[in-house]
């Protein structure tokens, strides 16, 4: 659910191992982190208020943020959050009206002429049939 909640502050901290984007209105916030048991605690003042996803993607490329770890941890939360881009629409064939043949279609079968000495199966006549 997208919200119209704006920060001031954006960066990673690892917490049991694992690096995650922090959000938050103010710089005191690594004082809560630290106490909470995070490490490796790097917050950054934004330019201006921004959404969640606006703040990753205008910190992702600081380089206070390059290594692997913060990077992967951008890239989780962007995948995460960025919705799906919906597939280009292909042509499909529409269905169309029945179309009422105007000629009368019937079908005929073909006639083959008899050959001297077949029978109407094609077999000759004094062949010995497989039944």
């Amino acid at each position: 659910m997208a919200t119209d909640k704006t920060f001031t502050v954006a960066g990673v901290s690892k917490h049991k191992g694992e690096y995650k984007v922090r959000f938050a209105n103010d710089v005191m916030r690594v004082k809560v982190l630290s106490k909470g048991g995070h490490e490796d605690i790097r917050l950054v003042e934004l330019d201006e208020p921004s959404s969640k996803l606006d703040a990753v993607l205008a910190i992702k490329n600081m380089t206070e943020f390059a290594d692997v770890n913060a990077q992967n941890a951008f890239l989780e939360y962007i995948e995460r959050n960025v919705p799906a881009a919906k597939p280009e629409s292909t042509p499909t064939a529409t269905k169309s009206k029945a179309v009422t043949p105007t000629a009368k279609v019937s079908t005929v079968t073909p006639q083959v002429p008899a050959l001297k000495g077949m029978t109407p199966l094609g077999f000759k006549d004094v062949e010995d049939a497989p039944f």
